[in-house]
């Protein structure tokens, strides 16, 4: 008895702060969100040594009187929501009441705060209330920090270097310019001017701040909605990327979130355009009825739950690939800066003239002396001098057996090509030209390089065209369409069989209208079990039993199944392997169909493994190297 007893409230707010405030970067979330929520137009940051030592955080938002600054300290006291009906339509970043009593419990806090006719100045430190006093100050409010977790040293000698937290710091900054560019932030660290923005409005000006100028000027606009979400933000073109997804900006009615499953949708959008391992960059805010949207999940509010979640991810996915598909994404090539010297410096290295003299009084000695011969008006030819033996570089052959295992590859793939040609039959009178890409410039061909590349010229200047890239890029397109409009169907011996559960066998229609992309039909064979008798070519390189059980999965989880990564796979191995190699000499007409079959193309700007199939030299630069 007597075991069991309620903390005090000094305890319970440590508590609470160890899942609010986990470092200096907790702490201005939380406080700017505070600003925010107070309707302020501009908010001003300052740190020393990384927020460890002092944050002060400044705001003209609506500010407080009296009894509400003091109420603000109280655990679960906020303006934010009235009653429980109210968490299941937050509008603010803010809603549960925890931030400052949290704070005020591991630091010591001071508050002026104004709401235009009443000043209060509150000190709170480590939470005790220590003072609480009139104080002249301009409306909004300014919070200060310091000694944050010096009497909690099991947190404190968890904290990294003071550059380390000031970075984590700025990164959230950015993210609230980025979620509220209509809001002027300034950021000081050190007494240093950190990032500023200037609270226009204007997006990509935020973005610039924040990415820098190459990221600024290939921002594609993203604009797309459904009846639930509405996106609004920048894609990055695919020629910039990052090594980790931290730039991938997805903000939720303006509140930063992380969300993986979003971070995934972008990148299946992206797909197609991008090196793998490799991460793109974008800012979307998406809006939504705060009822499909709960924020109450942790305290830190970092992770929140979606309803019609799925129905997101494909709107974000479908709407980037369509953004970036009629986009123009040849990457421009700037050349070095242009020579300022217009002459090469005479040498005086003394020490080489000696040698180069004994080398030819060397020479002179050894050579016997010429026999005279007489002729008139005869010239001797100038007696050359031997240079230096030069170091020949040695050629690369490639191994016979690799070459031969090439070669055996792609007559493997040339019998499943014959084979699906001869399948997919289509009258005259239904086919239908393909229209050229309207982003996809006018090129001339000019001629060929190192029989590597095609060079054209277009209207900004040359284009250089990786004639391989280029080819897989439209041969990968032809076999996708083939395989997916009319499959070879290949009938196995013994019928695969997968187990589905007896709960998936009455829908067995449902999942077969899933996988119809997939060309796979389902039969039910026995209570709780499948049955597969035909599959695609494509599939012959694949374990049949676990790929169908990864498209059942898919199916139980609300995924979709058609298009799958090992399908694109093995269609780019097959491209690449029937198209030109480097080292072959083009004819003009070649290079000029090359191009016509690569401007048909649905993104002629990237092969199947992201990498991209021209580049474009910028005639501007390329006059200022004649310095013109």
């Amino acid at each position: 008895m007597g075991r069991i007893q309620q903390l005090d409230s000094q305890t319970a707010n440590m508590i609470a702060a160890g899942e609010v405030v986990e470092r200096p970067m907790g702490v201005v979330k939380e406080l700017v969100d505070n600003a925010i929520d107070a309707g302020s137009t501009r908010i001003d940051i300052a740190i020393e040594e990384g927020g460890i030592s002092k944050i002060t955080i400044r705001d003209n938002g609506s500010g407080m009187d009296a009894e509400d600054a003091q109420m603000a300290f109280k655990r679960h006291a906020t303006s934010k929501i009235r009653t429980q009906n109210d968490l299941w339509s937050i509008h603010t970043l803010g809603f549960r009441g925890e931030a400052l009593p949290s704070i005020a419990s591991v630091s010591k806090l001071t508050m002026i705060t104004s709401d235009g006719n009443e000043s209060t100045k509150i000190t709170v430190e480590y939470g005790q209330t220590v003072s609480v006093s009139a104080y002249p100050c301009n409306q909004g409010t300014e919070i200060t920090v310091e000694g944050l977790f010096y009497r909690t040293p099991a947190r404190l000698k968890h904290m990294r270097s003071a550059s380390y937290e000031a970075s984590l710091i700025q990164d959230v900054i950015v993210r609230f310019a980025l979620s509220h560019p209509e809001i002027s932030f300034h950021l000081i660290s050190d007494g240093r001017d950190a990032f500023r923005t200037s609270g226009q409005g204007d997006l990509l000006e935020v973005l610039f701040q924040a990415g820098g100028r190459a990221v600024a000027e290939n921002a594609v606009k993203a604009e797309f909605e459904d009846f639930d979400y509405k996106v609004r933000g920048y894609i990055v073109k695919p020629m910039i990327t990052r090594a980790s997804r931290s730039n991938m900006y997805v903000f939720l009615n303006g509140r930063m979130v992380r969300t993986y499953k979003l971070y995934k949708a972008i990148q299946d959008g992206y797909e197609d355009f991008i090196v793998k391992g490799r991460y793109p960059i974008c800012v979307l805010n998406i809006e939504m009825d705060p009822r499909l949207l709960d924020v109450n999940v942790h305290p830190s509010k970092w992770e929140v739950r979606l309803s019609k979640e799925i129905q997101l991810e494909y709107l974000i996915r479908d709407n980037v690939r369509r953004i970036l598909a009629g986009a123009p994404l040849a990457p421009k090539v700037e050349p070095a800066a242009a020579r300022t010297e217009y002459y090469e410096p005479i040498s005086f290295d003394t020490d080489s003239l000696i040698r180069e003299a004994e080398r030819k009084q060397a020479y002179s000695a050894k050579k016997p002396a010429p026999t005279p011969v007489i002729q008139e008006e005869t010239k001797t030819p100038q007696e050359t001098i031997p240079a230096e033996p030069v170091k020949e570089t040695p050629v690369y052959r490639p191994d016979e057996k690799t070459y031969e295992a090439i070669v055996n590859e792609a007559k493997q793939d040339e019998e499943i090509l014959r084979s699906l040609s001869e399948s997919v039959k289509e009258p005259e009178a239904a086919y239908t030209p393909k229209k050229e890409s309207p982003s996809f410039p006018h090129m001339d061909v000019i001629g060929q390089f190192h029989e590597k590349f095609i060079l054209c010229a277009v209207k900004d200047g040359l284009a250089i065209i990786d004639q391989h890239a280029a080819q897989e890029r439209v041969h990968y397109e032809e076999y996708c369409e083939k395989l997916n409009t009319n499959p070879v169907m290949l009938d196995t011996l013994v019928p695969l069989v997968i187990h589905a559960g007896s709960d998936l066998i009455a829908r067995v229609d449902e999942i077969n209208q899933a996988a119809a992309d997939l060309h796979i039909t389902f039969e039910p064979f026995g209570p709780d079990t499948l049955a597969v008798r035909s599959v695609p070519a494509w599939m012959k390189d694949l374990e049949e039993i676990p790929f169908l059980e990864d498209v059942i999965d898919q199916f139980r989880n609300d995924r979709e199944s058609k298009y799958t990564r090992m399908e694109k796979k093995r269609i780019a191995t097959m491209a690449c392997h029937h198209s030109i190699r480097f080292n072959r000499s083009l004819t003009m007409n070649e290079m000029k169909e090359v191009v016509r079959q690569l401007s048909l193309c649905e993104n002629p700007y990237h092969c199947p493994h992201g990498r991209p199939t021209f580049v474009i030299l910028d005639e501007k630069e390329l006059t200022k190297e004649f310095l013109r």
